[in-house]
């Protein structure tokens, strides 16, 4: 599989997921839940598709756990929900760094 394909696999699934995790949070209008969702899952969808296109020489779940933290903590600094986003981003990308370890 390439490391493409696979990025985007993981991307989808990591983005999806993400998104159904914050089906049940209450928003101030519709509009902002979608503003909200659509943001979260593009930010998922990056984390999980660069972890097996970037290549440090370290461990891809390290790879998987630097760019989860990285890539969240903006989205986590503007929202102030620390914990949530980059705990989702740190698990999520470690998760990821495991799948490509084993699938590539």
């Amino acid at each position: 599989m390439s490391k493409i394909l696979l990025g985007v696999i993981c991307g989808l699934l990591f983005g999806i997921i993400d998104v159904l995790i914050m089906i049940p949070l209450q928003y101030e209008n519709n509009r902002k839940k979608i503003e909200a969702m659509l943001s979260a899952f593009i930010e998922r969808f990056m984390i999980a598709f660069l972890i097996p296109n970037v290549d440090l020489g370290i461990h891809p779940a390290l790879t998987g756990l630097l760019l989860g933290l990285g890539l969240s903590f903006p989205s986590a600094i503007i929202t102030r929900a620390y914990a949530p986003i980059i705990g989702t981003g740190i698990a999520g990308g470690v998760l990821v760094g495991f799948i490509v370890n084993m699938v590539l």
